[in-house]
């Protein structure tokens, strides 16, 4: 029997930095004294239908009585109040990243999505979130206290340092979901103008909105870069393993980031980083392992590409301190064993009442 209920929306196997994290954490709460059943939920959330709902509460129904739920950000921030309630046991809420933060969605869209997360977090007996950042954005923005939230950070799989490609022309790595948050059209504007420099640029990452694909490939082959910039779309973790290995540069271009994983795994691989500081990704990446420019800003990011690309010392200078940094990352048990203590409470009175 499952002391937890963990309900994830959607394809649990999907390449992404969320996923990752509710994979990691349920194979690995076992070790710290949690057994956690994985629940599928509809996959459509945030935006759920009125049947996805439906589904939610018989989904929910049919698991063991009083069986406290963990529930991803993704499905929870985005339930009504009523289906909450409904669920009538203890619940944990997982926050990777608030959804009314999300970029490419309508501002009303954006007020509605804020108002559902805050009611929900309110009606969570508890919440994780895997940044600091996350939790004071939860504090100040959803007024959830400090108290009612538990910080466990993403863990850092330890992979062999990367050796490079070893090519004239540079091997550019960028990780994540090609959705608007993660500002490759700023990439795409910043590259075009390094077209004398000798690179090529492969992405990674779930393609969530076709519309948004369509547009950064119509961008990319006005610039003139059909034939340097790869979209790889999702990939097998043996091929992204080939991938970080090969790579000389990592390039992340986010808008916003709760914490930034793919920074941690370009640090623990010893890749020497350009990266943004949107949210947490300035304090994930330390002072001289990545050059850090403002996020959205298409001149200082091709500055700081133009910089790396043309210093091999500088490269080789942020690529040991990236490692040194990533050695001292926590790992994928330290998140599970943060996670097995904030959900012990509820397992407890559920066990005493039984």
């Amino acid at each position: 029997m499952s002391d937890i209920a963990f309900l994830i929306p959607g394809d649990l196997n999907l390449p992404t930095g969320g996923y990752g994290y509710d994979r990691a954490v349920i194979r690995l709460l076992p070790e710290h004294g949690v057994q956690a059943m994985h629940v599928a939920l509809p996959g459509s959330f945030p935006m759920a239908t009125e049947a996805d709902l439906a589904d939610c509460a018989a989904i929910v129904q049919g698991l063991p009585p009083g069986c406290p739920l963990l529930i991803d950000g993704l499905a929870y921030g985005a339930m009504p109040a009523g289906l909450i309630r409904a669920f009538n046991r203890p619940i944990i809420a997982l926050c990777h990243h608030p959804l009314a933060l999300e970029n490419g969605i309508s501002a009303a869209r954006a007020q509605a999505l804020h108002a559902s997360e805050a009611t929900a977090l309110s009606l969570a007996d508890h919440v994780v979130v895997t940044s600091p950042l996350t939790a004071k954005i939860l504090e100040g923005d959803f007024a959830v206290p400090a108290g009612k939230m538990t910080v466990a950070m993403p863990g850092t799989a330890r992979k062999p340092r990367a050796t490079g490609s070893g090519d004239a022309a540079l091997n550019l790595l960028a990780v994540g979901s090609i959705v608007p948050r993660k500002g490759y059209a700023v990439l795409v504007e910043a590259l075009s103008g390094l077209k004398k420099r000798g690179w090529h640029l492969r992405i990674v990452g779930a393609a969530h909105a076709l519309d948004t694909v369509n547009a950064l490939q119509q961008q990319i082959s006005q610039a003139g870069l059909a034939d340097r910039i790869q979209l790889l779309g999702a990939v097998r973790e043996r091929d992204l393993d080939t991938l970080y290995e090969k790579a000389d540069l990592f390039v992340m271009s986010s808008l916003f980031e709760g914490y930034g994983m793919v920074l941690g795994e370009a640090m623990q691989r010893g890749l020497p980083i350009v990266t943004t500081t949107g949210g947490a990704a300035s304090d994930t990446v330390p002072e001289g392992a990545g050059l850090k420019v403002p996020p959205g800003d298409a001149g200082a990011l091709q500055g700081a590409l133009e910089q790396a690309m043309a210093d091999p010392a500088l490269r080789a200078r942020l690529a040991d301190e990236a490692y040194r940094a990533g050695q001292l990352l926590p790992d994928w048990a330290d998140t599970a064993r943060i996670i097995a203590g904030a959900v012990a409470p509820f397992l407890t009175s559920r066990k005493v009442s039984a």
